[in-house]
């Protein structure tokens, strides 16, 4: 299992090339047939989030109460929080997804979506921060894009269907595993 996730974990940080995408693909579809099939004999959870997961929201609240400052000029949450909750809402009913390849898909559109929704909430505070930290708006813009870079990446990592993660992609359902479970056509989720 640890080998599997690691695998899934290298797969995921390649540049999203053709050829990368579908090594990708083979990689995670086992986890979302077993996904989609725990999702249909399984009801789906209430809503929770964290906010942004890994411990950046509480971090974030952290260096806030401790830095009267920092609260003053950013709040006491991340400015992208709320596209953090967004997109919990998509991992939470893997986007309402019906097919395995549907599951699959819309968890890239859904860390696509956050990797934007990160840049342009700092598009919006671009000439603010640029002014309040001596820089240039390109270096603050840049800055963001290296977050959203980061954050796209770790979701793409360690946010796969049943990785046993409470951030997972399905985390409304129960837990899933790839051994033993199928595909509906009688094929085994691992190939």
């Amino acid at each position: 299992m640890k080998i599997r996730n690691c695998l899934v974990g290298l797969v995921c940080l390649l540049p999203l090339t053709a050829q990368a995408q579908d090594m990708q693909s083979l990689v995670e579809m086992p986890a979302h047939r077993a996904l989609i099939q725990e999702r249909n004999q399984s009801d789906l959870m209430p809503f929770e989030t964290d906010g942004c997961s890994g411990g950046l929201s509480y971090s974030w609240t952290l260096v806030a109460d401790t830095f009267p400052n920092f609260a003053e000029a950013h709040n006491q949450l991340p400015p992208w929080e709320d596209c953090c909750v967004i997109h919990d809402r998509a991992y939470h009913n893997i986007a309402g997804a019906e097919t395995a390849q549907a599951s699959y898909d819309a968890r890239m559109v859904a860390d696509e979506a956050l990797r934007s929704c990160v840049v342009n909430s700092g598009a919006l505070r671009v000439t603010e921060l640029a002014e309040l930290y001596g820089a240039t708006e390109k270096q603050v813009q840049g800055a963001y894009e290296t977050i959203a870079g980061a954050m796209y990446l770790a979701v793409r990592f360690g946010g796969g269907p049943c990785s046993g993660l409470p951030w997972r992609w399905g985390y409304g359902y129960p837990e899933c595993s790839v051994f033993g479970a199928s595909s509906g056509d009688d094929s085994p989720a691992r190939e």
